[in-house]
């Protein structure tokens, strides 16, 4: 099997499809899981998604007032940018999937939207010019991602010289014991909750299988290393369940 990076064949959850089918499998399960998103994330993490977000969006620098938020979707980390950086802040929120987008601008309200503004578009060709945004985050999105190199290649290209890079990104979990014990909650658990409140456990036992075909933290960052990026760095949240990878563009 090619690689997520070019190769004619890539990876969909556990099973193996041509690389040009994958985005629109994906689509298909973020259509399904839109209006259900926040709240299953709220359920699965038992809330700790927040904390999670909430450190993520503090790693942006204070002059990071020109934000692009990619597959930001229900819009939980953008508004959290909004809020934190004032009335200076502006916020492109960058998403693939119309459904998401649509829960993204019913929850933004009028206060926020001036700050916001929405596009749908795809992480592999962002419809903006070199050098555009102060910061490039992406939380919970890149692994979704056909070709991560071309996501990364992109978010290079849309910063400006001194840009922050911020992906935000479940992990291998790195805690004996808890290792065991997430990997039965997430492969029994989640599937057969998705199905109680969303109706469907497909879509959730994908994102779960995602979780296990992302790369591991150093071959990521190798990644990220690869797009151009540098001082690459990866801080783990939770005993490694998920983890905040952070870079330069200098």
């Amino acid at each position: 099997m090619a690689s997520t990076d070019g190769g004619s064949r890539t990876h969909f959850g556990f099973s193996t499809v041509r690389l040009d089918e994958k985005q629109g499998l994906v689509d298909d399960v973020f259509r399904q899981v839109a209006r259900r998103y926040d709240l299953m994330n709220d359920l699965m993490s038992f809330g700790v998604h927040r904390a999670w977000k909430n450190e993520f969006v503090a790693m942006l620098p204070p002059h990071a007032f020109s934000v692009i938020d990619v597959a930001g979707g229900t819009g939980d980390v953008a508004f959290r940018i909004v809020d934190a950086g004032g009335r200076r802040a502006r916020v492109t929120l960058c998403d693939i999937s119309a459904e998401m987008l649509a829960v993204g601008r019913e929850r933004a309200g009028p206060a926020r939207a001036r700050q916001l503004a929405f596009a749908q578009a795809n992480a592999e060709d962002l419809p903006f010019a070199t050098a555009s945004f102060d910061a490039y985050t992406i939380a919970f999105g890149i692994r979704n991602v056909p070709s991560i190199d071309k996501a990364l290649a992109e978010a290079f290209r849309v910063l400006k010289l001194g840009g922050r890079f911020l992906c935000l990104e479940f992990s291998s979990v790195d805690m004996p014991g808890l290792d065991r014990l997430y990997d039965a909650y997430s492969s029994s658990v989640i599937p057969k909750l998705g199905k109680l409140v969303a109706g469907d456990e497909g879509p959730y036992r994908y994102l779960v299988e995602s979780i296990r075909r992302f790369p591991r933290p150093a071959l990521f960052a190798r990644m990220i290393e690869r797009a151009g990026f540098r001082r690459v760095k990866h801080r783990p949240l939770s005993g490694n369940i998920a983890a905040i990878h952070s870079a330069w563009k200098l």
